[in-house]
């Protein structure tokens, strides 16, 4: 068997492997991290299709109607990211009036912790002005650093950490009942806090930054932590956005679940993949830093924002609070089934007072 051939038959295996691994419900970071790489597996499977049809091995029509089944099922996951298929989030409607008074503009950034090109982010947040910045992996330099937007921001909650999960939030508008909590991993906040907008108008903001997986192992942490946050978000009177670094893929398992529990809508479905991670390797890049919204906003901007030293893009978006719900489309509710396996992880997660995943990760040599 010549080179080429065993290249083939080597990359039609990683796809069948990689395509089939995500079916499984097991939460493992082996698992769960075939999630990820849908697009670049697509392309893989596109490219061996046409090799194999072009070299013509022996048993390459094995491999060419394996590897068509391949792409059909990774398309079928990443199509709903397409301009082609139906929204979630709606524009405005023409009978409701946009209004700056009850319209919220938020910058996502996970600055990594170990970058210090701390001007980068400075400049862009004067130059994007953002009612509401939040800022995942801080430490008390990051802190210190930010301090000179103060200006512009007179609400802050911060929680520098040195394990990468630290988080600052500024804010133009007052973060009410403001309050950090660890809901399920010992050491890995996020934030819930009431903002006000005019005529009455209020939501709640949740900022979160759960978990990465690993390959050596399970993703109950970070799947317990989104779930947590979505019963909470389904029970609380106010429209709730939630956003941050999920370390989970849009068109996961475990986000679709997320959105399932809670009810928020995703406005990338419909209008694309907005690839935040890795800003530093092209090859290699997945929805990570997400927002989520309660059908009452109508999306007026959302947009990936230019490099800022981290290997995030950070993601920019802005809403609009409207009293009314509506949604082209809307997630399909939870199960009773779903329920009681989520809320059986979350209680096993938070008995288990381990040290968070990757908290030695962005320490400076």
């Amino acid at each position: 068997m010549i080179f080429s051939e065993i290249l083939l038959w080597m990359g039609a295996a990683i796809v069948v492997i990689v395509t089939l691994l995500p079916f499984s419900r097991l939460s493992h970071g082996f698992i769960r991290s075939a999630d990820f790489p849908r697009q670049q597996v697509l392309l893989l499977a596109l490219v061996l299709i046409a090799f194999a049809g072009w070299s013509r091995p022996p048993g390459w029509g094995w491999i060419l109607g394996v590897m068509v089944a391949a792409a059909l099922m990774q398309a079928i996951h990443i199509a709903r990211y397409l301009p082609v298929w139906h929204k979630q989030s709606l524009r405005p409607r023409t009978s409701e009036t946009v209004s700056d008074a009850r319209s919220v503009s938020l910058l996502a950034a996970n600055v990594k912790k170990s970058n210090r090109q701390y001007h980068r982010l400075i400049e862009q947040t004067r130059r994007v002005r953002p009612d509401i910045l939040m800022a995942l992996e801080v430490d008390q330099d990051w802190v210190d650093a930010l301090e000179v937007l103060s200006d512009l921001y007179p609400h802050r909650q911060l929680k520098p950490l040195d394990t990468g999960y630290g988080m600052a939030v500024y804010s133009r508008l007052p973060l009410e009942d403001a309050q950090f909590r660890e809901k399920v991993v010992d050491g890995v906040p996020s934030l819930r806090a009431r903002v006000p907008l005019a005529d009455g108008l209020a939501f709640r903001l949740y900022v979160v930054h759960p978990e990465p997986p690993v390959p050596y192992q399970d993703t109950e942490g970070r799947d317990a932590e989104m779930s947590a946050v979505a019963i909470e978000v389904r029970d609380d009177p106010l429209p709730a956005i939630v956003s941050g670094d999920l370390n989970d893929v849009a068109w996961s398992i475990t986000t679709r679940r997320f959105q399932q529990v809670s009810g928020l809508l995703d406005p990338r479905v419909g209008r694309g993949f907005y690839n935040t991670f890795s800003a530093t390797m092209p090859w290699m890049r997945w929805p990570l830093d997400h927002l989520f919204h309660d059908a009452q906003f109508r999306l007026l901007e959302m947009r990936r924002e230019a490099k800022n030293g981290s290997d995030h893009f950070p993601m920019y978006f802005k809403l609009m609070l409207t009293p009314v719900k509506a949604a082209e489309t809307r997630p399909d509710a939870a199960t009773p089934e779903d329920m009681d396996e989520i809320t059986d992880m979350i209680d096993r997660e938070k008995r288990t007072h381990r040290e968070a995943i990757g908290s030695d990760w962005e320490d400076e040599d």
